[in-house]
């Protein structure tokens, strides 16, 4: 009965894990598409602002940023914050980490791209926004893939660091399990759940990848 109730409460952090995992990439991958667009604006300020932006995200530890966007609207500006935030603050501090490096990623598959595709798609007839949704955008796509998927896994280990502010995920669980049995049992079963989460991960991408063999 007592190992039920640690595989129970093991699940739970596996839970929070998984939603931390999806929502990060949910609202990380759109995010760094805009961003990726700011970075390469013509606007100055603008660029310079994403630039800047940017800079911060990728120089300064995740752990950091989490108990920035956690404690800060307290500290910083005295706001009170609701039950709840900190499971939002955690969502924050991920989206506005992952979508930083993801719109560098964009940028680097978008300004890979040779100019006599947009010149072609022009003489075709082809608008500005026709031309990278139907021809740049899938072949960006393909070339970006590798490194998606370096950071992808990499968002799955990182859930970890959510304990920072108090979150119960994956690995607060097996860690206050472990504390609470003298145990190591349960940081085994939690690096054979990061282990297995990030083998069904790079399956999925892999096959992700040769759907777009296509365009090679």
């Amino acid at each position: 009965m007592q190992w039920q109730v640690l595989l129970l409460k093991l699940a739970e952090g596996m839970l929070i894990s998984v939603e931390i995992f999806t929502l990060t990439l949910l609202f990380s991958l759109p995010l760094g598409l805009f961003v990726a667009f700011g970075r390469m604006s013509k606007n100055p300020f603008l660029r310079n602002t994403i630039k800047i932006y940017i800079s911060i995200m990728r120089g300064t530890p995740l752990m950091l940023q989490l108990m920035v966007v956690y404690f800060g609207p307290y500290f910083i500006f005295g706001i009170t914050t609701p039950k709840g935030y900190r499971f939002i603050a955690v969502i924050i501090g991920f989206v506005l980490n992952y979508a930083a490096y993801f719109a560098e990623i964009y940028r680097a598959g978008i300004e890979s791209m040779p100019a006599g595709q947009y010149e072609a798609a022009k003489v075709l007839g082809y608008n500005k926004t026709q031309t990278f949704i139907r021809i740049i955008l899938p072949q960006v796509i393909k070339r970006i893939l590798p490194p998606v998927t370096n950071e992808v896994i990499t968002l799955i280990k990182d859930t970890s660091l959510a304990f920072v502010i108090s979150v119960s995920e994956m690995f607060t669980a097996a860690k206050a399990i472990a504390s609470a049995q003298r145990s190591v049992l349960p940081f085994v079963a939690a690096g054979i759940f990061y282990y297995v989460f990030n083998f069904i991960v790079a399956f999925f991408m892999e096959w992700v990848e040769n759907k777009f063999n296509y365009f090679k």
